[in-house]
């Protein structure tokens, strides 16, 4: 999963039971990292609003959450946050507060970033007897394929093209059967892209229904 939108939010964390409390406010912004960065955490708080020593901790609370995405509960890749601002009490506040802050801001905040599931892109390597290239290709456009390139080998073609890797289960059985067992492929991820919205809708149900099953 990923995000489309930046977005500016703020959150409190607040607990009074008994004795000491605990309290951390956050003022911070999400958004979409460059594809591969992964998770990017940054301060630009002046002015000791929040003391610097509760930065790991709030880090690590947004780090934890993005093992688990708000649509479907899979990884959230390439999402930068950087918090700006906030407000620290100097008897409640504790590194645990200001993380527990970052989880409950990371789930606030991420519904509103404009969520989506992604799915990994591999790039495609076939070779296929001459005869047997129609078959091959109209076989890849089904399963999503867009074609990137095609070139006339020795004895036969290679065709080279960019396939969802949940479209290739099974497919060097069924490229096989398509050209009596000439039929060769080797495949390597490539990049990440958005799940049309009929997949998307689907992987978020199937995720509904783990979750309810457990």
């Amino acid at each position: 999963e990923t995000i489309t939108n930046a977005i500016e939010d703020s959150y409190t964390h607040k607990k009074q039971s008994g004795g000491s409390g605990q309290f951390g406010k956050i003022d911070f912004r999400i958004r979409p990292g460059e594809p591969g960065s992964g998770f990017l955490f940054s301060s630009t708080v002046v002015g000791g609003n929040i003391p610097k020593e509760f930065f790991p901790a709030i880090e690590k609370g947004f780090k934890t959450m993005m093992s688990d995405g708000p649509m479907a509960g899979y990884p959230v890749l390439d999402v930068e946050f950087e918090i700006f601002d906030g407000a620290y009490h100097a008897v409640d506040s504790s590194a645990v507060a200001f993380e527990i802050a970052a989880k409950g801001a990371f789930r606030q905040a991420m519904p509103k970033a404009g969520p989506q599931i992604i799915e990994p892109i591999m790039k495609v390597d076939v070779f296929t007897p001459e005869d047997h290239v129609g078959d091959v290709i109209g076989d890849l456009n089904r399963r999503r394929g867009m074609i990137k390139d095609q070139e006339a080998v020795t004895t036969g073609v290679r065709i080279k093209a960019d396939v969802p890797l949940s479209e290739m289960f099974g497919y060097i059985g069924h490229l096989r059967t398509m050209t009596s067992g000439r039929g060769q492929f080797s495949m390597e991820f490539c990049h990440y892209m958005p799940c049309p919205q009929n997949i998307a809708n689907d992987v978020i149900s199937a995720a509904k229904e783990l979750r309810e099953a457990k």
